[in-house]
């Protein structure tokens, strides 16, 4: 890692931007500042940012609504920071399309080892990903539905695309590559790259929720992804691969 990652850090108080632009340069990453959002948003439209270290409490815009925006327009990886410590903050977090979640005050090692764990997640090469079968086998098909691993991409049984962020599609991949069985919570925080959240924590949850609202024909009572209460969640569907 190193100079090939740009990143944009976007804090409004002086002396820990500038602590944070000097933590992420002295591993190696080009670094950008911004203390404004609207200073952040000329940034974007210019450059090409690998990942944002977003604080929530600006004075000019909200930053959960900074990243639903960001997060609308790319896939650009997305670190919140806030000192707001209530849990369904994180899950608004989640909600609006952030990667992760970090708590101030923070421990410096922590956040470069988050940043680093998210950067290697998000580059991954393709053929690096885990896939069950047979080689070359990449589609998943289910119900009418085809997921292809390769293209990263879904398609619902009318032939609609549905749009999916990062963690939803990595969550999906591992339901579906282990269809039939139950997985823990902690396997598939394990699956999407999230091992620094708490074990307490409602990720995967929030991310099964959104995959049955866009998924299943009523969210409430799911028919694909099936809840194993006080353990994990289950894939349903029989899967064909290839």
């Amino acid at each position: 890692m190193g100079r090939d990652y740009h990143i944009l850090v976007l804090e409004d108080e002086p002396a820990t931007c500038a602590m944070l632009a000097t933590l992420m340069e002295s591993e190696g990453f080009r670094v950008s500042t911004a203390q404004r959002a609207a200073q952040a948003h000329d940034l974007v439209a210019h450059h090409r940012f690998d990942l944002i270290l977003l604080d929530l409490n600006l004075p000019d815009e909200d930053g959960l609504y900074i990243a639903r925006e960001m997060r609308a327009k790319s896939d650009v990886g997305i670190i919140m920071l806030t000192s707001r410590k209530e849990d369904i903050d994180r899950v608004i977090g989640l909600e609006m399309g952030a990667d992760d979640y970090v708590t101030k005050p923070f421990f410096p090692r922590e956040l470069v080892a988050r940043v680093k764990n998210l950067l290697r997640r998000l580059n991954m090469p393709r053929s690096g990903r885990r896939v069950d079968g047979p080689p070359g086998s990449e589609v998943r098909r289910f119900d009418g539905w085809e997921m292809d691993l390769a293209k990263r991409s879904l398609i619902d049984p009318q032939g609609q695309e549905i749009n999916l962020t990062r963690a939803e599609f990595d969550l999906l991949t591992a339901l579906v590559n282990s269809a039939g069985r139950v997985l823990s919570r902690d396997q598939l925080l394990d699956a999407i790259g999230s091992q620094f959240w708490t074990p307490v924590d409602r990720t995967i949850d929030v991310l099964v929720s959104r995959l049955r609202r866009k998924m299943e024909a009523d969210p409430k009572s799911p028919m694909m992804i099936l809840t194993s209460h006080g353990f994990g969640y289950k894939f349903a569907p029989s899967v064909a691969v290839g």
